[in-house]
């Protein structure tokens, strides 16, 4: 029996990779209709969200919701990764660092920052991955991107004869890599610095406290694709008449005043979800049908 359309919150495990997971979560739930919605690398921990058939199209609308991370930045060391994965690049004294010294140099890498991706990011160089070409010994060069750091805080600090280890809180947009600061906090502070932890605890409205554990993916709680489309973007309540004019293609005529983004959950009375509608002028379009049968 297939399981019902929805998102399943995963509470990644370090030492597997966001794949594992979903290949996991396929065997578990009996269907090849599984996807993910941001990679976690193998060492990083917590919420992976997955989409389970029909819900695999919100996954687009799930990637580029801000994120929350636990991380920890070892200051004293850099790596060719930006993380406690890769080599030692370099060593220094950090032991003089000190908390007010940290504070001014984390000010500079909050609000809207340009950031250069790490060399082993995912991000495509003439169609091959960055880490790819950089495990392979090839040069990378990335360049930089516009992101948003919304938090950016010490909530913890460890020292250990040269080094020093911040337990760190960031809140940001999707796009942003915490390895990249880590590697830029130490860079500021002429120490070095990269990535001893990680953990995401949340992407948009959905909670790492809420996931599973990948032991416990049989019988696990899916989110009802309906409920879930209302948790991902803001929720457009619709006549019958017209859920099935989206569902037919049609626009509804004068309605892009009604949503107040750049897209909408459109929701039919009974609570089904029609599909995903954007302004196109003063009307509204499907950018996203839901299939009727796998709408709840």
């Amino acid at each position: 029996m297939r399981p019902d359309p929805g998102i399943l919150l995963v509470d990644k495990p370090g030492g597997l990779t966001s794949h594992d997971v979903v290949a996991r979560a396929r065997r578990s739930l009996g269907t090849r209709k599984i996807g993910h919605a941001g990679t976690l690398d193998p060492m990083a921990t917590g919420l992976l969200v997955l989409g389970v058939e029909a819900a695999t199209r919100l996954l687009t609308f799930v990637v580029g919701q801000d994120k929350t991370y636990l991380a920890t930045i070892r200051l004293g060391a850099t790596t060719d990764s930006d993380d406690a994965d890769g080599d030692v690049l370099g060593t220094a004294d950090a032991s003089g660092v000190t908390r007010e010294m940290v504070d001014a140099a984390m000010l500079p890498l909050r609000g809207r920052i340009s950031q250069v991706p790490s060399r082993v990011s995912a991000i495509k160089v003439d169609g091959r991955r960055a880490y790819e070409l950089a495990r392979a010994g090839e040069e990378v060069t990335l360049k930089a991107r516009e992101v948003t750091v919304s938090r950016f805080e010490v909530v913890a600090e460890r020292r250990v004869g040269e080094v020093v280890d911040l337990d760190v809180v960031v809140d940001c947009s999707s796009g942003t890599y915490i390895r990249a600061l880590a590697r830029d906090l130490g860079a500021a502070l002429a120490v070095g610095g990269h990535l001893t932890a990680l953990r995401r605890t949340r992407i948009g409205s959905f909670d790492v406290s809420d996931a599973v554990s990948i032991d416990d993916l049989v019988g696990a709680h899916v989110i009802p694709v309906a409920r879930a489309a209302g948790m991902v973007l803001p929720r457009l309540e619709v006549t019958e008449q017209q859920a099935r004019d989206l569902r037919h293609g049609k626009r509804l005529h004068g309605m892009a005043a009604a949503i107040t983004g750049s897209r909408a959950a459109a929701l039919a009375p009974d609570g089904t979800f029609v599909g995903v509608v954007q302004p196109r002028g003063a009307d509204l379009k499907s950018e996203m049908n839901m299939p009727e049968e796998q709408s709840r």
